[in-house]
């Protein structure tokens, strides 16, 4: 069921009906969602550095350290689906954005690994939590405004992240991370504040079809979620979006860390390397909507993998500060749409719990990279380590050319 046409949409099912007006408030409300998340784990990121000195972490502690964010974000993914179904996606993105807001304060408290550790439990799994309810909101106002526009909203993380990680520069010399931090906090709770009630107030919209469709699901007898067939195709999508977001993972946790230790670059000129992966991502996402409806998805997802490739490979081995920021640049550009698109096509094969499904895989893939990286990095080198990601980059577009046939099977 394609989302391409452009169609100003009055659905149905709420008190009255849901307008033009409030499908926009409610695109603008959960837009400032996904900005904030990446706002928020960006600013986190850039401090990386400094909470390692702080906590005595070795590369490998660190990679441990990581790994307590991807626990809690694999946990709290299983269930949030669930949640969403029990409670609605906007209820589970407005509590899950105050906990994400609570928990950034904890890193800078910490004084070890094990304590780091156990505090990403707790933000890993606001994290997890979020991205779920808020990818799981947005496949359902993408199929009401009929447009695939899913890009925007991540352009959005995007830019957050851009911002995030640009101000975290700009004040790592000179503010400890835990004012840095805790003054984060502080924006989470005000933002979730500001556009938290505008999704608590209006449902998830859906297009007629999708009652439809739930009309006829029950009349058969068979759960949400479609047939074994589509199932398997929403795993293939899942996998392109873990290879493209263990790319977005590893150069948020360890991209500052490779431009300073390994060439030598400024702590400020270090952070600015994600903030500059972050730009150029914003930039490809704004454009994704028109470079959907001009190439088509197979080819987005193929020409994203191989540019990310090859923009990954300088940036890992490149030889001076400058053409690794290049590579930097470049990867960010190849891998800009290649997530939206696969958790897109997730959410047109078999609804909500392919959403959950493909975003569970994918930000697993964000959430374990890094401590991969780290462990790399211990037996071989950091650049060594970062050369994964072009190998991952260049298999998303690999699998993205092998399913680009792929359909839900029709119930017989």
């Amino acid at each position: 069921m394609p989302l391409l046409n452009k169609v100003r949409t009055v659905v149905p099912g709420g008190p009255g009906g849901d307008t033009a007006p409030s499908l926009s408030r409610l695109r603008s409300a959960l837009t400032l969602f996904f900005a904030l998340d990446g706002f928020l784990f960006a600013g986190w990121v850039v401090r990386i550095p400094a909470i390692k000195q702080q906590t005595g972490a070795s590369a490998s502690d660190l990679g441990l350290a990581l790994l307590g964010v991807s626990a809690g974000a694999v946990v709290t993914m299983t269930l949030t689906g669930r949640l969403c179904r029990r409670h609605g996606s906007h209820a589970v993105t407005v509590a899950t954005a105050v906990l994400l807001s609570l928990s950034i304060a904890l890193p800078a408290l910490t004084r070890s690994p094990l304590a780091l550790g156990l505090v990403l439990l707790v933000f890993g799994a606001a994290y997890g939590g979020i991205n779920v309810a808020m990818n799981s909101a947005a496949v359902d106002l993408v199929a009401a405004l009929r447009r695939p526009v899913m890009p925007s909203f991540h352009a959005a993380f995007s830019l957050g992240g851009m911002l995030g990680a640009g101000l975290g520069g700009l004040v790592a010399g000179s503010v400890s991370p835990t004012a840095h931090l805790l003054g984060l906090a502080v924006v989470g709770l005000l933002l979730t504040a500001l556009a938290g009630p505008v999704l608590l107030r209006q449902p998830s919209p859906a297009p007629p079809e999708a009652t439809t469709a739930r009309a006829t699901t029950a009349a058969n007898g068979t759960r949400p979620g479609g047939t074994s067939g589509s199932r398997g195709l929403v795993v293939v999508f899942g996998v392109i979006a873990l290879c493209t977001a263990y790319g977005e993972g590893a150069l948020a946790d360890w991209g500052a860390l490779h431009l300073e230790q390994d060439l030598d670059a400024h702590p400020g000129l270090a952070a600015a390397g994600y903030s500059l992966f972050a730009l150029t991502m914003t930039v490809g996402r704004l454009s994704g909507t028109a470079l959907l409806e001009r190439l088509g998805q197979t080819r987005t997802l193929v020409a994203g993998g191989a540019t990310a490739a090859v923009g990954m490979l300088l940036g890992a081995l490149a030889p001076s500060v400058w053409a690794a920021l290049l590579g930097f640049a470049v990867t960010g550009l190849g891998l800009a749409n290649i997530f939206p698109v696969a958790v897109a096509r997730a959410g047109a094969l078999a609804g909500p719990s392919g959403v959950a499904t493909a975003s569970t895989l994918g930000y697993g893939g964000m959430l374990l990279g890094p401590p991969s990286i780290g462990f790399l990095a211990d037996w071989f080198s950091l650049p060594v380590a970062l050369t994964t990601v072009a190998v991952l980059a260049a298999g998303a577009a690999v699998i993205g050319y092998a399913a680009r046939n792929a359909q839900a099977p029709t119930a017989g």
